[in-house]
């Protein structure tokens, strides 16, 4: 069993934990704090430009210049790598490939899929990343309960799971992904959540490090739930705000960002030999 160690920079990634469904859920702010910001960006953010941007708001929020922040957005086409990413695991690396810094393994980014990038500040919450984790999922859950689809946590894999009868005994598909940083108690990265992906764009890799046969990757267009990313967004604002606090609507992210000085870019990784 994998633990995680509290540093002043830090990524979350642990293995077996068989009591998450009994951690608290939520995490709620302490009373009279700000509302968290709630950004939606309508155009394709590239990747270096999106960890710029996160990065620089993250260093903001920890130095109490800047809100709490939520980033709805999507990507380009583009895979990344998390810290417990293993080089086999990248099969075919058909589109650009970035070491994230977050935990993790292998992940697929692109058009019809949601990302969210979650900036909260631990410190006005609660300092519990476990807790942290399956608060997100649950926030993934109660959004896609919204459409009928029954999302679960499962004790061994992190991450947002549908049983798949269909596809024979046993089987599930993940719907979405997470994959956390800490900083300063700042959280970075967050999650993403399949909408309408092309599908065939993870066969270039071992999604999550996942590759038992019987565990696959779904989407909403997936299960017959043709739904706009604009319908997801409401109901993902719907579910957040009873988990983790009021939100306000802000600029978007991509445009006021990146004026900062003080902005990064991200690393990109040469293709892993197989």
């Amino acid at each position: 069993m994998r633990r995680y160690i509290l540093l002043r920079s830090f990524v979350f990634s642990y293995g077996v934990v068989t009591t998450r469904n009994d951690l608290e859920i939520g995490l709620l702010p302490l009373a009279g704090s700000a509302p968290v910001a709630w950004s939606v960006s309508e155009r394709p953010i590239d990747y270096q430009e999106a960890l710029a941007a996160m990065t620089s708001r993250a260093a903001a929020i920890a130095r109490g210049e800047a809100a709490e922040l939520v980033w709805l957005l999507e990507h380009p086409p583009l895979y990344t790598s998390g810290t417990s990413a293993q080089p086999h695991e990248l099969l075919d690396a058909r589109f650009p490939v970035y070491v994230a810094g977050r935990g993790g393994q292998f992940t697929y980014h692109g058009p019809g899929q949601r990302v969210g990038y979650v900036m909260l500040d631990l410190k006005r919450r609660a300092p519990d990343v476990r807790r942290l984790v399956s608060s997100i999922e649950e926030w993934i859950i109660r959004a896609l309960g919204a459409f009928g689809v029954h999302g679960e946590r499962r004790e061994d894999r992190v991450g947002v799971w549908v049983a798949r009868p269909d596809k024979g005994d046993g089987a599930e598909d993940k719907i979405a992904a997470i994959g956390i940083r800490i900083q300063r108690w700042v959280t970075l990265h967050g999650f993403s959540l399949n909408v309408a992906p092309d599908l065939s764009h993870f066969s270039g890799i071992v999604p999550c490090g996942v590759s038992e046969q019987r565990f696959g990757v779904t989407s909403l267009a997936d299960l017959g739930r043709p739904d706009s990313m604009r319908d997801v967004d409401h109901a993902l604002r719907a579910a957040f705000e009873p988990l983790f606090g009021t939100t306000i609507e802000a600029q978007d992210v991509a445009s006021t960002e990146n004026r900062s000085p003080g902005r990064r870019s991200a690393k990109s990784a040469e293709s892993a030999s197989r």
